[in-house]
């Protein structure tokens, strides 16, 4: 039996929104609104009261508290619009594993990877039948035909409920939508039981196998095609983002300088760039309306991932022109979509923030006063330390002469697995000198065993104050996990050569890559700035409080936020 359910909405007809959608794509990024968001949010109407009938979840793949510092005083559309809501600008991933399938997964279920039991992008397990050791996040590993690289995509990792999925089974009559360029953003924010879920795949939008796309999506997919085929010209920079135009090189790529020109029939391209975003963002328009979102009798739930932030930062680091102009689009296709959402007359309430941070490529870290910034030894690697072990113990795995590796792992940093035929002595012994080697190198700012991890308390208090073994421990799931666990010193950068698409990246325990901002903002809401930490769990249990959903003790990791900065209190607890 499927873990994600079949869509059960096909809707019958469309509304306007489709030249909408066809000219937000083929302009190449989100049309600017008619004045700014501001402008257009109806904040001098009366606020609503009771549940609002749509919550839009928007996450942003790879923007970081610093990210949004850095520009928010730039923002002109729909991230000024939330910044007039509640503004947590030093909000937490937690843990330790800062990728997007666990920050994702904390989003809307409000528990940490060690629960979600989401605990990296990619995991091994070395017993697996199947030839491909390697298991995604967001796949069903026992469908047939599935790989890591080419997955049946599925919740069936995720084991704790949604929003959306805690919705549906209080109020049947809740739509739970999700749409991202990213299969493992929808699922880990939709959940299990979703109404509609799209995300990109090669050069158009795909839904589940088996599941005819709705008229929104062939529109959507129409509109997309049009602009690769044609190709479009470079986006505009802002004046303000001339001073970021400073081309360079990491390795044999070009950075810092780039404008998002697309040639013709070049989907990975347009995938690289804000037209995703807007693309995105224009599906997510046309669901809203094909599907009357937020006109119901109950609360519908729409979560939507922009992933081009996180694809430019990884193809080209987060501080060129390339990311300024980034921001700007960004900041647009959000205010049209909230713009949108005011004429439509929708009751709304949107939380915006991000699956994790992210770091700039060494090379320019290193002309911007931070030289320690490096990129990872390659003796951090599975191979190399499958080397070190066996010269340092005489043990292999018995497939090593035919190509089966002692130890996987999917990165330089994180997690690694031993080869399943040790015996239990081999693997004490095999996991001793991997520690030993590990805690020597100058570029491992900790290492743990599952052992110590599994020993361990969850943490609680605040995130900022969390130790390295606190955050690996958010993000260590016993079934799941490495049998070692390592983390790489701050400004190691985990990509050894720099390589036409992947230049920088995450996935450190570093505040660089925890921390995210969180926005709330509903029509009415006193707005208000808090700069004490919180957590991307108490989202979640933040939600719940202000639809009025009752969730069992103990569902959450995370505490309600009271969101309204004037008398009242949106967990209902008084004052």
């Amino acid at each position: 039996m499927p873990n994600v359910l079949p869509l059960k909405f096909q809707a019958p007809r469309l509304r306007s929104v489709f030249p909408l959608a066809a000219a937000l794509v083929l302009a190449g990024c989100a049309a600017a609104p008619t004045g700014s968001a501001l402008d257009a949010a109806p904040a001098a109407l009366v606020a609503p009261t009771g549940p609002p009938k749509l919550i839009v979840a928007i996450a942003v793949d790879q923007f970081s508290a610093d990210l949004f510092a850095q520009y928010r005083s730039r923002y002109t559309a729909g991230l000024a619009r939330l910044q007039q809501g509640a503004v947590f600008p030093s909000g937490f991933q937690s843990h330790a594993a800062t990728e997007t399938c666990p920050g994702h997964s904390t989003i809307l279920t409000g528990v940490h990877p060690a629960r979600t039991g989401v605990i990296a992008n990619n995991w091994y397990d070395p017993g697996i039948a199947r030839a491909d050791k390697r298991i995604y996040c967001a796949e069903d590993e026992t469908a047939a035909g599935s790989t890591s690289r080419d997955p049946v995509v599925s919740a069936a990792h995720l084991r704790v409920p949604t929003l959306g999925d805690r919705l549906k089974a209080a109020a049947p009559g809740t739509r739970n939508v999700a749409v991202s360029a990213k299969d493992r953003a929808v699922v880990m924010m939709g959940g299990h039981d979703i109404d509609a879920a799209y995300w990109w795949k090669k050069d158009h939008f795909e839904t589940f196998a088996g599941l005819q796309p709705v008229p929104a999506a062939v529109a959507a997919n129409a509109a997309a095609a049009r602009v690769l085929a044609a190709g479009a010209p470079a986006l505009a920079a802002p004046a303000w983002c001339s001073a970021r135009g400073r081309a360079m090189r990491a390795g044999s790529v070009a950075l810092g300088a780039g404008r998002f020109a697309l040639a013709k029939n070049q989907p990975d391209s347009f995938r690289v760039s804000p037209r995703m975003d807007a693309a995105t963002g224009a599906l997510a328009i046309g669901l809203v309306d094909a599907m009357k979102l937020g006109q119901g009798g109950a609360t519908d739930v729409l979560s939507i991932s922009f992933s081009a932030t996180d694809y430019i930062g990884h193809a080209v680091g987060t501080e060129g022109l390339e990311m300024c102009i980034q921001m700007a689009e960004l900041d647009r296709t959000i205010g049209a979509l909230l713009t949108h959402l005011d004429a439509a007359g929708i009751d709304y309430a949107v939380v915006l923030t991000a699956d994790h941070g992210g770091l700039d490529t060494p090379e320019r870290l290193d002309e911007q006063a931070l030289p320690g910034a490096t990129r990872v030894d390659k003796a951090l690697g599975s191979a190399a330390l499958s080397r070190a072990v066996t010269a340092a113990t005489g043990i292999a795995a018995p497939g090593s002469g035919t190509g089966g590796p002692l130890i996987y792992a999917d990165g330089p940093f994180g997690d690694y697995w031993f080869d399943r035929t040790l015996t239990s002595a081999q693997k004490a012994q095999a996991t001793a000198a991997l520690l030993r080697i590990m805690r020597a190198h100058p570029q491992v700012a900790a290492a743990f065993s599952a052992a110590e991890l599994a020993e361990a308390p969850l943490p609680t208090g605040s995130p900022q104050d969390w130790s390295l073994k606190d955050r690996a421990r958010a993000a260590f799931d016993a079934r799941r996990s490495g049998d070692v666990v390592m983390l790489l010193a701050r400004a190691v950068v985990p990509i050894p050569d720099p390589l036409p698409g992947y230049t920088a990246t995450h996935g450190s325990a570093w505040d660089y890559d925890r921390r995210v901002p969180i926005l709330f903002w509903r029509k009415g809401l006193a707005g208000f700035e808090q700069p004490a930490p919180v957590d991307t769990v108490d989202i979640a249990p933040t939600l719940a409080a202000l639809i009025g959903l009752a969730v069992p003790e103990g569902a959450f990791d995370g505490r309600c936020l009271d969101i309204d900065g004037g008398p009242g209190n949106t967990c209902g607890l008084g004052k």
